[in-house]
């Protein structure tokens, strides 16, 4: 099967990504796509009908925490220490 990436696509993906590649660079970046690709063909050939999906690597770890209010916070604290404030709100340069 021939590979889904040659040098126009690569040069349209690079268009889109805003990326200017030099000719040795799109070459490598070229062959190392190509690899990616032939090692997802593979993959896509494993027989995987057997194999049950998984939903949660570890369904016994939480990884939200409750949105409770949190005593002993003082979102001003600080603030007196910052170098520039203007009508009560921190200042800060001009970033453009």
């Amino acid at each position: 099967m021939a590979s889904p990436i040659n040098k126009k696509v690569l040069q349209t993906l690079a268009e889109l990504a805003r990326l200017e590649l030099q000719e040795r660079e799109a070459g490598k970046l070229l062959q190392d796509l190509q690899k990616i690709l032939d090692h997802f063909g593979e993959l896509r050939e494993l027989d995987t009908d057997e194999v049950e999906a998984e939903l949660a690597i570890d369904e016994t770890r939480k990884i939200f925490r409750e949105d409770n209010e949190r005593k002993n916070t003082d979102l001003g604290q600080g603030k007196e220490s910052f170098p520039a404030k203007e009508d009560g709100f921190l200042s800060i340069p001009p970033v453009f």
